[in-house]
């Protein structure tokens, strides 16, 4: 099938960039201004189970313009990058159909690339070759690896488990390095939409700032009892859901550990850490992506 022409590629927005950066008040904007849905791209947002904990839009937010994919996933079904991205596209192709602007918006700059490049059309890994190395800690998954796959260990930090045990299952099962299969990415649409690309990218003290008065924001508008709903299901601790940031220090504080004091304190520092790793992530990979 041929790539449809630049002038005749329909426009789709992406508004992307840190957490607590605004992302979500300039998608609303904008899709009051030019007739928008909103579709998410935010890993920790599918959930349905962790609305405060997550800055998901509110009920108010939602009944303005129409959303999808915010919430739509049970906390103990894992979310992976493909299978956002297959809900994704979905989304924009109905909303297209629709005659109304596909605005995705979110942080999750894994689903955003999975989305516009596509995934690598890795085979399934046999289980006895998954059991065997996700049996493994990261040291000894990172040295098994430096042997099997030299140059996809030195793309890995050798603290970085579920990225060291994918890449040494990989070479295990198939015989070739996971650099090789991403670089045989399919099933993309950045070829085939006209991309509308707003970076949001504050001055480092203002996202900081916005990032300490969200996690007490979140504290004061009951992320501790939707924390404790959670711990309720005894979901694996394993589950997407429950590495969500701030969940670990709540349930620490539920469970005696620590006071709401100093979970609120590491919920700030885990999201402020976690802007700065996004905020480098877009600014390095997001504009390369787009300008490619």
């Amino acid at each position: 099938m041929s790539k449809p022409e630049p002038s005749e590629r329909p426009r789709v927005a992406l508004i992307a960039g840190p957490t607590a950066s605004g992302k979500s008040a300039r998608a609303l904007a904008l899709a009051e201004a030019e007739g928008g849905t909103i579709i998410n791209a935010d890993a920790s947002q599918v959930y349905r189970d962790l609305r405060i904990l997550t800055a998901r839009p509110n009920a108010g937010e939602e009944a303005r313009v129409p959303h999808r994919l915010y919430g739509t996933r049970d906390g103990a079904e894992a979310c992976s990058a493909a299978d956002w991205a297959e809900d994704a596209k979905a989304a924009v192709t109905a909303v297209l159909a629709e005659g109304r602007l596909p605005i995705l918006v979110g942080g999750t700059g894994l689903y955003i690339r999975t989305l516009l490049d596509g995934i690598a059309p890795i085979p399934a890994i046999a289980p006895e070759v998954r059991e065997a190395v996700r049996a493994l800690d990261a040291a000894a998954a990172h040295a098994a690896l430096a042997i099997e796959d030299p140059a996809a260990a030195a793309a890995i930090r050798p603290t970085d488990t579920t990225r060291s045990q994918r890449a040494l299952e990989v070479i295990r099962a198939t015989g070739r390095s996971i650099l090789a299969w991403r670089a045989e990415r399919v099933g993309g649409i950045g070829d085939r939409i006209a991309l509308d690309l707003t970076l949001v990218d504050l001055p480092v003290e203002t996202l900081y700032a916005r990032c300490d008065a969200r996690a007490a924001a979140m504290i004061e508008g009951g992320a501790l009892d939707e924390v404790a709903t959670l711990a309720a299901r005894g979901l694996d601790p394993d589950l997407p859901v429950m590495r969500a940031i701030g969940v670990r220090p709540l349930l620490d504080h539920l469970a005696g550990r620590a006071t709401i004091a100093e979970a609120a304190e590491i919920l700030a520092r885990q999201t402020r850490h976690y802007a700065k790793r996004q905020r480098t992530w877009f600014r390095h990979q997001l504009r390369t992506s787009a300008a490619s």
